[in-house]
């Protein structure tokens, strides 16, 4: 079985997240996506807020596992029987970034291939930090996330769902 993992913070899940999810799912056997709890970062949306948004963005997938994970994602991978670590990029910056951490990731098991899979061109400008300020100021985050997560979203940020 080939098993892949897709990690992230997904804080929270934006439709840029979902798009890549769908198309790695479609490319192997089983796909977990792990979401990262990372003592540098502080995220807005807690880690099981955001793996129940994954759920609930992704019920239609069905080779697919959510978790909740911390420390090294290739000690993950390994543990996982992993043979793959996909990656979703949007612009060079977003390379530069990930080829690095792959190429670390290779030294510490070469088994574990990363595989990067460019963003759908409607997506290419979207972030959660993006989602997270339009939807602290009351702008329109409606195509941006899912529709299964939107008023989860506008709630967490005191707007209420319309």
């Amino acid at each position: 079985m080939r098993t892949w993992i897709c990690p992230g913070s997904f804080d929270p899940v934006t439709s840029g997240h979902l798009d890549i999810i769908k198309r790695a799912a479609g490319m192997c056997d089983k796909l977990i996506v792990a979401v990262g709890v990372n003592y540098k970062k502080k995220p807005f949306f807690s880690a099981e807020e955001r793996k129940s948004m994954l759920e609930k963005a992704t019920e239609d997938i069905s080779n697919l596992e959510i978790v909740i994970f911390s420390g090294l994602l290739i000690d993950y991978a390994r543990e996982k029987h992993a043979v793959a670590i996909v990656k979703g990029l949007r612009a060079v910056s977003d390379f530069e970034y990930e080829l690095q951490m792959a190429l670390l990731n290779k030294r510490l098991d070469e088994s574990i291939e990363t595989i990067f899979l460019m963003t759908n061109i409607n997506y290419s400008f979207l972030s959660s930090r993006a989602v997270r300020e339009l939807a602290a100021n009351s702008g329109s985050i409606e195509g941006l996330v899912p529709d299964e997560v939107l008023e989860d979203i506008k709630r967490k940020f005191g707007k209420g769902g319309k």
